[in-house]
């Protein structure tokens, strides 16, 4: 049993290394994961989601299905599994080649559950990661429509409506103030800064600096009680940027507004925090859903944006 033990820790450290050098790769090539699906043009049906669930894939795999959806070309960003695929009548072309994703559990070993006899103390499970591989619809011949094309979603000018992004922002209820030249959330005094509305090109524009913003509020010790870095510029500052730029990604695809990189400057700083820590990129990328999943719960779409069936959240802030 500690052979098995050891066995699942080291695949599971495989996974953290493979995905993480893979994201490295992709960001000294100038590609940034959770900015490059708008960039390439595909994706513009907002977050990859199981094609047959309508569940919204998230944390790491969110970024690993942006990646391959730009890289690839695909028009959107609709996975199923070879089973799934061949269970609605169609047939993965011969030669696609599947994209790796990983699936999260714990198990409980036979020798904790022995002790926890013993013991009468619950037994200790112990984490694993499991890669399995899916198919964008575009690999796939033969799928029905309501397969392929799920819920239509007209273009991204027909999303981002000024008034839609401004209810949203609204509806998460927080205390957003206009004024100045800087934008900052103030931890102290629970308040988002930002320029006045006439100050940003356009209302994409400020709706990517509020989503970003709107993170760091999210991630207080009285909601999602996220830590914040102590200092500017030093490793914790740069994990929170970054779970920040995830997840106003994020957001903004779900809104059909274009998301921007708004600290390449930091690029180097996380790139030295993904090589000195294989699990950072997966934290942020978790700690980003989540935030997520708040702000959309409080804007009223819904409590889980992966749940059956999935409503474009535009058209429940335009109700």
């Amino acid at each position: 049993m500690v052979q098995t033990s050891r066995k699942t820790a080291g695949n599971r450290q495989t996974i953290y290394t493979e995905v993480t050098e893979r994201i490295i790769r992709e960001v000294e090539g100038g590609v940034i994961p959770w900015v490059c699906p708008w960039k390439a043009g595909v994706g513009q049906d907002g977050l990859p989601v199981n094609a047959t669930s309508g569940r919204r894939y998230s944390g790491i795999n969110l970024l690993l299905l942006w990646m391959s959806a730009a890289g690839h070309g695909y028009a959107t960003s609709r996975w199923l599994t070879y089973r799934q695929a061949s269970e609605a009548g169609g047939q993965v072309r011969r030669g696609e080649r599947g994209t790796m994703v990983v699936y999260a559990a714990t198990y409980t070993p036979r020798d904790e559950i022995a002790k926890s006899v013993e013991t009468g103390e619950d037994p200790r499970r112990v984490p694993f990661l499991k890669r399995f591989v899916v198919f964008n619809v575009d690999q796939i011949d033969g799928l029905p429509d309501q397969i392929r094309q799920g819920e239509q979603i007209p273009d991204v000018s027909g999303i981002a409506r000024i008034g839609d992004l401004d209810r949203f922002v609204a509806a998460t209820g927080a205390d957003v103030r206009y004024g100045g030249s800087e934008t900052y959330y103030s931890r102290s005094g629970d308040y988002i800064q930002l320029p006045p509305p006439e100050a940003f090109a356009s209302a994409h524009d400020m709706f990517t600096v509020q989503a970003h913003e709107l993170t760091h509020w999210a991630g207080a010790s009285h909601r999602l009680d996220r830590e914040f870095g102590s200092r500017f510029g030093d490793t914790a500052y740069m994990r929170e940027e970054l779970v920040a730029e995830i997840a106003a990604a994020q957001l903004s695809a779900v809104m059909g507004v274009p998301p921007v990189l708004r600290h390449a400057a930091y690029v180097q700083h996380w790139l030295s925090v993904l090589r000195e820590d294989h699990h950072a990129i997966f934290n942020a990328a978790r700690h980003a859903c989540a935030a997520v999943d708040y702000l959309l719960g409080l804007a009223g779409v819904g409590e889980d944006v992966g749940s059956e069936p999935r409503v474009p959240p535009q058209r429940l802030l335009a109700a």
